[in-house]
């Protein structure tokens, strides 16, 4: 197989150096600084055990020219992203006929659960993947992956629910990489219980490493109360560290421990926009949707939009607004 992978950064960055690196055909998706750095010095990345430099194809979107009948696409944009990522590759042409919406496999490697369901509407073959990932993007051309001894583990499955041949194979491809990549036929359950994790990631956007434990167990306490009131099933936090055991850590590079989450991330770097509506905001509907009070993740999601609107720098939000804004 092929893989287009739509977004470069911390996860399609790694997926795409790996996967070159095991001998497959990768095409990398990126703007600005970063896909001018990639093709005129290729994507470095840097790991717990030394750093290489893939020098792959890089576009910036779909040309006239036909799709490969046996490409992948994989979605690696923050979910914010996601429907202007959908819109430019939906019709997209195929060699042999048909657009990549109607023939080729849609790989949502993203945090969040809307985006499966955002992609349904467009593709219609859509594979999720429980990303979980240890790795950074704050340089133009650089990804650092702290993941040890595997950079990472990645369940797929197909959505709505169900596994198939593609799975496998992309599991295949995955495997040889490098990663750990289940087959889950409930990959949706994994996704739902990543979500729970990834609600304490605005949560460290605003306050870096100072959260307070009692607001951390206030806002995963509120998704755990809105998914039950939704019926919606997920992973519990031992059930995912059985499943990592020593397969997944962290481990420093270059002597440098990892900076932060995905929102952290978008913050430092300035990217005008985060993720934060699709983590802590899906608890918000969900919580609105079956009468389930959330005022910590609706506080988070105003604090974190505060921050981008006002430049503020990603750690530096005030403890005591953000306490303000929860009461």
């Amino acid at each position: 197989m092929r893989y287009v992978i739509i977004g470069a950064g911390a996860v399609g960055g790694t997926i795409g150096v790996l996967l070159d690196q095991a001998g497959r055909d990768v095409t990398l998706v990126a703007r600005g600084a970063h896909l001018d750095a990639i093709r005129a010095r290729g994507l470095t990345l840097r790991r717990p055990d030394g750093e290489v430099t893939a020098r792959l194809s890089a576009v910036d979107g779909p040309d006239d020219r036909p799709l490969p009948a046996d490409t992948v696409l994989v979605l690696t944009v923050k979910s914010q992203d996601t429907a202007g990522a959908l819109a430019a590759w939906v019709d997209a042409p195929v060699a042999g006929g048909g657009t990549a919406g109607e023939r080729l496999p849609l790989v949502t490697a993203q945090n969040g659960v809307a985006n499966e369901r955002t992609a349904l509407r467009l593709f219609a073959d859509v594979h999720p993947i429980c990303v979980w990932l240890p790795a950074t993007h704050l340089d133009p051309g650089v990804v650092v992956a702290n993941g040890h001894p595997h950079p990472g583990m990645l369940h797929i499955g197909r959505y709505p629910g169900g596994a198939d041949d593609t799975d496998r194979t992309i599991a295949a491809d995955l495997d040889a990489a490098g990663f750990v990549a289940p087959v889950r036929a409930d990959v949706l359950r994994w996704k739902y219980g990543k979500l729970l994790s990834n609600l304490g990631n605005g949560l460290q956007a605003l306050l870096g490493q100072g959260i307070p434990d009692a607001l951390a167990e206030r806002v995963r306490a509120e998704g755990v109360a809105a998914l039950a009131a939704a019926g919606i099933a997920h992973t519990s936090p031992e059930e995912e560290k059985a499943e990592r055991g020593d397969l997944v850590g962290q481990r420093p590079v270059d002597g440098e421990a990892r900076s932060g989450g995905s929102t952290w991330q978008s913050l430092a770097r300035g990217t005008g926009s985060t993720e934060v509506d699709h983590l802590n905001g899906e608890i918000a509907l969900l919580g609105r949707l079956h009468g389930v009070a959330t005022p910590v993740n609706v506080a988070v999601q105003r604090a974190v939009r505060r921050a981008v609107r006002e430049r503020i720098a990603a750690g530096a939000f005030p403890l005591v607004e953000l306490e303000k804004m929860i009461a």
